[in-house]
């Protein structure tokens, strides 16, 4: 059992976990149920979009020829010969100065060649006047000019969004092939931990770690398996994480990875044959936490303070589920930020600060999110994201400049500001 805790940089424990971690097999789902899901394919256009020359406008369509010379003191008149609704073609050869009704999205007539808005024109009954010329191709999509046949719209490797979906509807793929997503086996360990429904008594705690990592693999769209709590007995725990690696494409523990008498979960991945990846990382909080390779199978040992748990999924377990499910940005957005409270505390190590994030006035700005030591629930409940502050510092105050990771996209600001 390795106890040489030698902490490594937060950066190079993130990829030492992506690093060992492949996509997940692929497999075919309905355009219907794709949302949310990773393209394991290029999307490709299987036609031209437009298909054809299509008006751009409710109007007129003419031939641009017709309304050379047409000013405010020569206004140049057109008589309406057919009518174009969408859906609908023409095949009427105009004459000089005749001219289409068209509706937006109907294919142009080949013997027109721009649209005239009806905002643009002077309407008398079956006829119109126009002030200005046209050019050829005014106010008309020409075909192709979105995409040609054989463009690749949407790449492998891209989460699939609304926008994807009506693509994927768009060129006609009733079946999309998409990566597999992984199903996570959780477990929280420790005698002191009791469930939500039992009685709390002098030294036992509600299991929050649990609900809170299943709640952060729901919103990666991600199954996740709670497993019952675990006392502090390492053959018990041993027979239930290996009865997990038959059902699970991932194990996340919470606690038991520091060096106590208690602390099973580093000889547990001596005794599995598990390739561990590090056990101590400069940061705080979080530092014990300890992730390890058992094949293909990563194992995530999380702190057992709820702060420190947070936090460790989101920098580690996250962008390697992710990497799991074959997407392509596999990591959290980082964006400079204000700081709008003051945090003196110095950083020998990474400190990561639960944040409230706001926009205002054009800038991000960033506070702590209430109480923020590592056993802290209540921050987490408040925080949107997290401030990055780098070790080596004597402290931040209000105004100074940080980094923040966004972690929860779900949550808006309370007014419009754009």
């Amino acid at each position: 059992m390795n106890l040489n805790r030698t902490p490594i940089a937060v950066t190079e424990a993130v990829e030492r976990v992506v690093s060992g971690i492949a996509p997940l097999p692929v497999e075919t789902v309905s355009y219907t149920e794709s949302y949310g899901r990773i393209l394991a394919q290029d999307l490709e256009a299987s036609m031209d979009v437009p298909r054809f020359d299509k008006s751009a406008m409710d109007g007129f369509a003419i031939r641009a020829e017709d309304s050379a010379g047409a000013s405010g003191e020569n206004r140049i008149s057109f008589k309406v010969a057919a009518e174009v609704p969408a859906g609908a073609t023409s095949d009427y050869e105009l004459k000089e100065n005749e001219a289409f009704r068209i509706m937006t999205g109907a294919p142009v007539p080949k013997s027109a060649d721009a649209v005239v808005m009806f905002e643009q024109t002077r309407q008398n009954g079956g006829s119109f006047s126009i002030r200005k010329p046209f050019e050829p191709g005014e106010n008309i999509a020409l075909q192709g000019e979105e995409c040609r046949s054989g463009d690749i719209i949407v790449p492998a490797g891209t989460f699939i969004n609304p926008g994807t979906v009506a693509a994927l509807a768009t060129f006609g793929y009733k079946d999309v092939q998409v990566h597999r997503q992984p199903v996570v086996g959780i477990l929280a360990t420790g005698s002191e931990l009791v469930d939500i429904e039992a009685p709390l008594e002098i030294g036992k705690i509600r299991n929050s770690n649990g609900p809170m990592v299943e709640s952060q693999l729901q919103r990666m769209n991600i199954e996740a398996r709670r497993y019952a709590l675990e006392a502090d007995d390492f053959e018990t725990l041993l027979q239930r994480v290996r009865e997990m690696l038959d059902e699970v494409d991932a194990i996340i523990t919470t606690g038991g990875v520091s060096v106590g008498d208690y602390d099973h979960l580093p000889k547990l991945y001596e005794a599995l044959g598990a390739k561990e990846l590090f056990n101590k990382v400069g940061m705080r909080p979080g530092s014990v936490t300890t992730v390890s390779m058992l094949g293909d199978i990563p194992m995530f040992g999380l702190s057992g303070n709820p702060s420190a748990c947070y936090t460790g999924f989101e920098l580690f377990a996250r962008p390697a589920f992710l990497k799991m499910m074959g997407h392509d940005r596999i990591f959290a957005p980082v964006l400079d930020a204000v700081l709008d409270g003051d945090f003196k505390k110095a950083n020998p190590f990474t400190r990561f600060v639960r944040a409230e994030i706001d926009y205002i006035e054009g800038r991000v700005h960033a506070k702590p999110a209430g109480f923020n030591k590592s056993n802290a629930v209540t921050s987490i409940a408040k925080s949107n994201g997290i401030i990055v502050l780098p070790g080596g510092t004597r402290g931040f105050g209000k105004g100074d400049g940080v980094k923040v990771m966004m972690t929860d996209m779900t949550t808006g600001i309370d007014h419009f500001d754009i």
